[in-house]
């Protein structure tokens, strides 16, 4: 998955959400256990604070409690078990009656650390109690001898220890069920992205193969969702070729409507004498040409942007091997040809044959005995490299790039027009390829030729 991928933007979103909803579910569901376990503790304290207000006001003429009989708990008797009672009057300093557990020591009251009442007139808090301990108390206010009697404060704390270590406990527990509910989440849009974007995988690869020539649509069951997006790739693909033909018939007419006037004009001067005539039919001839190079450019230019064209370089090289050698075999060249296995040019197959075509004559007609051409992947991604070897003259610097002008001919002692090379440079333009011409190691000139590899 690339950082700029959709999958790759789903999944770290999926995990991104998962990894602030999980831990705030994780808080809330602490929250909310620690609240359920300190009401199950505050109901304890209460029962036993009832027992304590019981035992000590029953039978109460006085308006003073007396002092409360034991709450048939073992742990109010054992010193600083965490577990304590105590009675005192809301306007003293000193307690009235504590617990066997507290010894000689007193709690620290909510009342006293600014705790509100609730509408029993209880408080509820944590507090420090002895040896460090941390208490949780339940207080009431109570008066024995009626509504104008004295206040006493009644309570009971509770080893807030148990408290912790049980939402300690419920935390290990919530964070490894809710560790592996992420690990599962993460997992599950793993395989969703995955599963969900497989149709767009399907789709780039039958594009790529529609680009190599080994398709010619958009085939094979889509989801609803991107099937309106198959049948425009299919109806641009369509286009593309419509359009493609309509340039070709176009300029199929053009050349026939330019040629045959042209063709007229020169059977006329032929007939004629002087050097008018001569003057037309050289001046023809050169229209003539002219004509046929822009024409087949435009060709060209149209066939480059088709979508799907393949042609097997290795079968094309072979072809021409086999008639160069037809041509130039009285002379015994030795012409020697290869190619990579499975290298295909993205275009069309009669443009190959006539870039390596025109480098191959070339060479041949230039070379003394020996001409090598050979195919091979490019140096940049998504090409591949034709070089063509002679053992000829070879040129200098700037013979070649004279060669490579339209028209040129270093040598008119070699039949040709003049356009070979500067064809060759054009229709590599178009495929947005390289044509370059440097010294051959053979010792003549080296052709290289860089065109798109579908």
């Amino acid at each position: 998955m690339g950082r700029n991928s959709l999958a790759f933007r789903l999944f770290v979103s999926a995990v991104a959400l998962t990894l602030l909803v999980v831990p705030a579910a994780a808080i809330l569901l602490s929250s909310l256990y620690r609240q359920a376990v300190e009401r199950n503790f505050d109901a304890r304290l209460n029962v036993y604070l009832t027992s304590l207000v019981a035992s000590s006001t029953e039978d109460v003429t006085t308006g003073t409690p007396k002092e409360p009989a034991g709450l048939n708990e073992p742990a109010f008797r054992i010193p600083f078990s965490g577990w304590y009672w105590q009675i005192k009057p809301l306007t003293a300093e000193r307690p009235l009656f504590i617990s066997d557990s507290l010894l000689d020591q007193q709690l620290t009251l909510p009342s006293q650390i600014g705790v509100e009442p609730d509408e029993t007139r209880t408080r509820r808090a944590y507090a420090p109690g002895p040896e460090h301990q941390r208490l949780r108390i339940v207080e009431r206010e109570i008066r024995p001898g009626g509504p104008n009697s004295t206040p006493y404060s009644y309570a009971i704390a509770g080893d807030g220890s148990e408290i912790d270590t049980d939402l300690a406990w419920f935390t290990t527990m919530l964070i490894a069920a809710l560790g592996l509910l992420s690990l599962g989440l993460v997992l599950a849009t793993l395989f969703q992205v995955r599963f969900g974007l497989a149709p767009l995988r399907a789709i780039r690869h039958d594009l790529a193969a529609i680009r190599s020539g080994q398709a010619e649509s958009l085939e094979g069951e889509i989801p609803d969702e991107i099937r309106p997006l198959q049948q425009e790739l299919n109806a641009l693909i369509q286009s593309n070729r419509e359009i493609v033909e309509r340039a070709r018939t176009h300029v199929g007419n053009l050349a026939h409507a330019l040629k045959t006037p042209l063709s007229v004009i020169s059977n006329e001067a032929r007939h004629q004498e002087g050097p008018l005539a001569a003057k037309v039919i050289e001046q023809a001839e050169i229209m003539r040409t002219q004509i046929t190079h822009h024409l087949d450019r435009a060709r060209v230019a149209a066939r480059s942007s088709v979508i799907g064209d393949a042609t097997e370089v290795e079968a094309v090289l072979s072809a021409l091997k086999r008639t160069l050698d037809r041509i130039y075999g009285e002379r015994g060249l030795d012409l020697e040809v290869t190619s990579a296995p499975g290298l295909k040019f993205q275009g069309e197959k009669q443009d190959l044959e006539e870039m390596v075509g025109n480098l191959l004559d070339n060479a041949c007609k230039w070379a003394s005995w020996k001409v090598k051409a050979s195919a091979e992947k490019g140096r940049r991604s998504g090409t591949f490299t034709v070089t063509v070897d002679d053992d000829g003259p070879g040129l200098s610097e700037e013979d070649r790039a004279r060669a490579m002008k339209r028209g040129q001919r270093l040598d008119e002692s070699k039949p040709g027009s003049g356009f070979g090379l500067s064809i060759v440079a054009d229709l590599a333009h178009l495929y947005k390829g390289k044509f370059e011409l440097e010294p051959s190691p053979e010792g003549g000139l080296r052709a290289r030729l860089e065109l798109p590899a579908a």
